[in-house]
């Protein structure tokens, strides 16, 4: 089947479902991005638990965090 014939399928559909076609593909476009956002996040998320855990990573106690937000809340 070409694109032509797709498309003059999708258009003898009824309004609705033409509606709800074009919905589902515009979700299929926007699922590519999240997915590789969602994959660099994983990796990033994997890189800093590894240097963590190898005490590479400078930390700061939930304490300081609320400390510093207050101070720059004022």
């Amino acid at each position: 089947m070409t694109l032509k014939e797709l498309e003059a399928q999708a258009r003898a559909l009824m309004p609705e479902e033409r509606a709800k076609l074009a919905e589902a593909l515009l979700d299929s476009l926007r699922d590519a991005p999240i997915a590789e956002i969602e994959a660099a996040w994983e990796l990033e998320i994997e890189e800093r638990a590894a240097a963590y855990d190898r005490g590479e990573l400078q930390t700061i106690t939930a304490e300081d965090v609320f400390a510093e937000a207050r101070r720059l809340s004022r």
